[in-house]
């Protein structure tokens, strides 16, 4: 892996491809290989930049008591800076689409394009903070492995798991392999995230893309079309036969949907790229 140190941490990042730069940032608790069946797909015509977020997979976390949400964001600009690349396409899944926001606050001049998948932009309830400190806490107690056995079968479709047992791999090893500190400082971190229904999503006016698995029981539709119905440029893709992760478990369907859209983003809106 490439690795660069920025932002007082050394951040790991995978690069693939030539072209027009596209960054998919990963979901919680994963780290950059979420992506693989993407940069196969997508390398071909771009250049695909796939970082692993601070505290997981090779990143570091220097310092997991006072990292903010924000700071998932400011990494990921400053890896741009890093690597001389001025605008870019940006995508991201579940927590990462929603650091791809915070990315589009803290530099929406750079942002090309975002692409949504299975995320939502409201804040947590009261009643959702309080489940997610909890988890965080358990995490650092337990550690992962009682955490990935109960959710696997809502990261993927229940029937998943069995049917599709390379891709259940894959993501457990994913969520096994992640540090427990890590995932835990970044789900407080989340847990204080702003209201990005609110205070972001009414200033993006670039092309949006919004893909949801059809069985997402994390964010299901209706948050995707909540997503779908505050955003000014946007085209929603609702994935069949998938849960919380449809890259994964329709690659093929996931990365038409994402090609598509941006092949014809030169002409969206007449706004050429």
């Amino acid at each position: 892996m490439n690795r660069a140190n920025i932002n007082h941490i050394e951040m790991a990042y995978e690069t693939a491809g030539q072209g027009v730069p596209v960054v998919l940032i990963h979901g919680h608790p994963f780290d950059h290989t979420m992506w693989q069946p993407q940069v196969k797909a997508f390398s071909d015509f771009y250049q695909v930049i796939m970082p692993d977020l601070r505290g997981y997979g090779k990143s570091t976390l220097p310092d997991p008591a006072n990292t903010r949400f924000e700071d998932y964001a400011t990494d990921v600009i400053l890896l741009m800076d890093h690597l001389n690349i001025g605008s870019f396409h940006l995508g991201g899944l579940s927590m990462g689409g929603q650091i791809i926001m915070e990315i589009f606050r803290q530099a929406p001049d750079r942002i090309k394009s975002l692409i949504f998948a299975d995320t939502f932009a409201g804040p947590d309830t009261p009643e959702a903070k309080k489940t997610r400190n909890e988890q965080a806490t358990r995490l650092e107690k337990e550690g992962m492995d009682g955490y990935a056995n109960e959710v696997i079968g809502k990261m993927i479709r229940r029937e998943h798991v069995e049917s599709m047992p390379e891709v259940a791999t894959h993501v457990m090893k994913m969520m096994k392999g992640t540090s427990p500190v890590a995932a835990a400082a970044a789900m407080r971190a989340r847990s204080e995230r702003i209201n990005y229904l609110k205070e972001v999503l009414p200033q993006i006016n670039i092309p949006t893309l919004v893909i949801v698995g059809r069985q997402d029981e994390f964010t299901p539709i209706a948050k995707a079309e909540e997503l779908n119905g505050n955003l000014q440029n946007c085209k929603l893709v609702i994935i069949e036969d998938a849960g919380h992760m449809p890259n994964l478990e329709q690659p093929e369907e996931f990365n038409t949907a994402v090609l598509d859209f941006l092949e014809n983003i030169s002409t969206y809106q007449g706004r050429s790229f």
